[in-house]
């Protein structure tokens, strides 16, 4: 038995293999995942002032693999002029969703913000809301990938008024596919206690639940308010719970999950050195975790690099790497039943996984 684990183990740090395990994903943006290629298009299609040849683009794009960590060089990658048309987003979305298949997940809570998307064009924010949803799903039905929306509400960039009336059409909009709302954008100017009254709507509301991003560049009051203040279910980072023994108590009663981000995290300087990255101990202490991406493309790296790294950087096996993802089962934002049913089917899978890439 031993001598087996050894070999899967060996199997499993091969990241061709590896990008065959069947993952769960919580925490990934649409801005961050849209393909280099897609945006090099619609770059030369629009006549946008960007590099003609795709190599200095991508220079431009993303953010350097071995550059040091630098937020605001991170947050400078983002950009909104991309999108002239519906056209245009219907494609960055059909070409985001596929470009998912290589990396196996099985199952995404996928976040976006609107406004990213009709702020250079003042587009209906409801039209495109729904445009991205239908988009995303006909592509993965056909690549087979199960998916559930959350709506980014961005703390920079609209006030609690503007993220009132924006839920409130969403509200109305009666779209099933979306299960949660996330605060995203800066953090340390923008604390999770300026939105209580928006989060307590949505808190009283009970249709969706809320993920916040806190403990990213900040300390772990920040989580702190976001659970207490405005209801958080999730917390979006929250490297910082690893200087506060309470709160991770806290999270591990509450099944609270942490959504983590390992390459993220460094690039972004939250977490500068990716092999002391909180993840490994907060799960040893029983803290409910999740690996994610973030923002793949940006980052020019995918979330088998990030299970690559717990593998090589904390020692994590097969069994291990299946456990996060029923943790992030869990942690999702489906009903109960629907965790019982897609545990059912993410089993089955691993199983099949399993049977063709560990047995020999």
């Amino acid at each position: 038995m031993i001598k087996k684990q050894i070999i899967d183990n060996i199997k499993i740090n091969s990241k061709e293999i590896l990008s065959k395990f069947p993952k769960i994903e919580l925490h990934r943006h649409l801005e961050g995942t849209m393909p280099i290629e897609t945006l090099f298009y619609l770059s030369q299609k629009n006549k946008l002032n960007y590099p003609d040849n795709i190599e200095d683009f991508s220079r431009q794009i993303q953010f350097p693999k071995d550059e040091k960590p630098d937020f605001l060089l991170f947050l400078s990658k983002f950009k909104n002029n991309w999108y002239k048309s519906y056209e245009d987003i219907e494609k960055v979305c059909i070409d985001s969703i596929k470009s998912l298949e290589k990396e196996s997940i099985f199952y995404i809570e996928l976040r976006f913000s609107p406004e990213h998307y009709c702020l250079e064009n003042n587009f209906d924010r409801i039209e495109v809301t729904k445009l991205i949803i239908n988009s995303c799903n006909k592509a993965a039905k056909e690549i087979g990938l199960n998916i559930k929306y959350l709506i980014t509400f961005n703390r920079g960039k609209q006030n609690q008024k503007e993220m009132i009336e924006l839920y409130n059409k969403i509200i109305k909009s009666n779209i099933p596919d979306i299960v949660g709302i996330d605060l995203a954008g800066d953090e340390i100017n923008f604390p999770p206690k300026d939105f209580s009254l928006f989060f307590n709507n949505v808190y009283n509301d009970g249709i969706y639940k809320a993920t916040i991003h806190a403990g990213e560049v900040t300390p772990p009051s920040s989580i702190w308010e976001a659970i207490m203040l405005c209801y958080a279910s999730r917390i979006g980072h929250g490297v910082a719970a690893i200087h506060d023994i309470n709160l991770q108590k806290f999270l591990k009663e509450k099944q609270i999950g942490l959504e983590q981000c390992i390459t993220s995290n460094r690039q972004t300087g939250s977490w500068p050195d990716e092999k002391t990255h909180p993840c490994a101990k907060l799960i040893e202490n029983g803290v409910p975790v999740t690996i994610n991406t973030d923002d793949p493309v940006i980052q020019n790296s995918d979330l088998t690099d990030d299970y690559l790294k717990l593998i090589n950087y904390f020692s994590f096996d097969f069994t291990k790497l299946v456990e996060i993802n029923k943790i992030a089962i869990n942690c999702s934002f489906l009903s109960e039943n629907e965790k019982i049913e897609l545990l059912k089917r993410y089993q089955k899978k691993v199983a099949e996984f399993e049977k063709k890439y560990l047995q020999s």
